[in-house]
C-alpha cells in the first residue's frame, strides 16, 4: 500500500472525513491492546512502530541482535512474514525460501539471526524456543496482544514522526496515540529531525528514555558508487528517507523512483528502468529490503547494486544498560511467580 499524501498534511478534507472511521477502528484496537497476552517463558523484545508503514525496525532488530549476542544471549526473531504465502510456523532458509514465501524483512534479517515465520505467533515463540532462543525478538506486533510483551521499543523516524496524528484511516497511526505511549517502554528516534519531539516529551514525563540513531551507510557500498551517477529505486515505507541517505553519503542521484512498500517489482518495471540506466550510464540501486524480493528471478539483471546501512546510536551504553535492565527484570518477575 502506499501512504496517502493527506496523512502528511496538517489539514484535509480527506481526513476529517475520514475521522470517524479512524474513532472506530482506534476504539477496536485500544481495547484489544488491553487483553494479557500469553507469557513466552523467555523475555520478549517488541520492536514496532506507533504508525503503518516503515521507519527502521529491521535495522533496531538487527542492532539488538548484535547487542543481545555480545550479552551472550541467543536471540530468535519471530515474524509473520508479511508478503509471503506461508503461514508457518517455519524457519526461514535462503536456500529454499523466496520472498514469496516468508516475505522481504525475513530474508532479509536471516543472513544475520535465524527467524521464525509464523502467522500464529504463539507458534512462532515455540518455533524459536526449539531452536535454543533465550530471547525473542518480536519483529512489529507491538498492538497485538496475543503475545506477553518484556521490552517494547518503538521505532519512529525523527524527520517524518506521525504525520497529522489521527489514526487510520484518517491518518497513519495504528491506535490512539495515549494508548499506544501508555505500553512504551522506550523511544528509538531514527535521524536528525525533531518532528516526534512532543511524543518523545510525553514519554519523558513517564521516565521512559529516548534512544536517538541514525543509518549509516556501509562503508563498502559507499566505496562500490564512489565516482558513479545513480538511478536509485525503492519499494519501502518511506522511500525518500533511503534517497536523503545516498545523497548524505556522497552519492549522486541522477534519477530516483519510488514505489510502495513491499512493491512487488514486474518484469517491465525492472525492464524499463533497466534501459533507463543502461541508455544514460546510470548505475541502478536499490536497498537491500528490495533486492531481497528481487532474488532467484531471471528478469532481474545482475548489475543491480543493494544498497547496506545499519543503525548506529548515539549513546551505545544507555541501550545496552536498558536491555540489560529488562531482561533482568523480566527474568526476576518469572522466578518469582514459581
Amino acid at each position: 500500500m502506499r501512504e496517502p499524501a493527506f496523512w502528511y498534511r496538517p489539514r484535509s478534507f480527506k481526513s476529517h472525513a475520514l475521522r470517524p472511521l479512524g474513532l472506530l477502528y482506534g476504539a477496536i484496537t485500544e481495547r484489544r491492546m488491553l487483553r494479557k497476552g500469553v507469557d513466552a517463558g523467555i523475555p520478549v523484545i517488541c520492536v514496532g512502530n506507533y504508525h503503518v508503514g516503515g521507519a527502521g525496525k529491521t535495522p533496531t532488530v538487527l542492532a539488538l541482535t548484535k547487542l543481545l549476542r555480545e550479552l551472550g544471549e541467543t536471540p530468535v526473531v519471530i515474524s509473520r512474514g508479511y508478503g509471503g504465502r506461508l503461514r508457518g510456523p517455519v524457519m526461514v532458509d535462503r536456500e529454499r525460501h523466496t520472498a514469496a514465501d516468508v516475505g522481504d524483512e525475513p530474508l532479509m534479517m536471516v543472513r544475520d539471526v535465524p527467524v521464525a515465520v509464523a502467522r500464529d505467533r504463539l507458534e512462532g515463540v515455540a518455533l524459536a524456543k526449539s531452536q535454543g532462543a533465550t530471547v525473542i525478538l518480536m519483529d512489529d506486533g507491538f498492538q497485538n496482544p496475543r503475545l506477553l510483551k518484556d521490552t517494547s521499543l518503538i521505532v519512529i523516524d525523527s524527520e517524518r514522526g506521525l504525520g497529522n496524528g489521527k489514526v487510520f484511516p484518517a491518518g497513519p497511526l495504528r491506535a490512539p496515540l495515549k494508548a499506544q505511549i501508555a505500553r512504551t517502554d522506550a523511544l528509538v528516534m531514527i535521524g536528525n529531525g525533531h518532528a516526534a519531539d512532543g511524543v518523545a516529551a510525553e514519554l519523558a514525563k513517564r521516565n521512559k528514555p529516548e534512544l536517538r540513531a541514525r543509518l549509516k551507510p556501509d562503508a563498502a557500498s559507499l566505496a562500490q558508487l564512489f565516482g558513479k551517477k545513480v538511478y536509485a529505486f525503492a519499494g519501502i515505507g518511506d522511500p525518500q528517507r533511503f534517497f536523503r541517505t545516498l545523497r548524505a553519503g556522497g552519492i549522486e542521484l541522477a534519477r530516483t523512483r519510488a514505489f510502495a512498500d513491499h512493491h512487488m517489482f514486474s518484469r517491465d518495471e525492472i525492464a524499463a528502468m533497466a534501459a533507463d540506466a543502461g541508455r544514460d550510464q546510470l548505475t541502478l540501486v536499490t536497498t537491500e529490503k528490495d533486492l531481497a524480493r528481487l532474488r532467484g528471478r531471471d528478469d532481474v539483471p545482475d548489475t543491480i547494486v543493494p544498497f547496506a546501512v545499519q543503525l548506529e546510536f548515539d549513546d551505545p551504553a544507555a541501550l545496552r544498560q536498558l536491555i540489560s535492565d529488562h531482561l533482568y527484570k523480566a527474568r526476576e518477575r518469572r522466578f518469582s511467580r514459581r
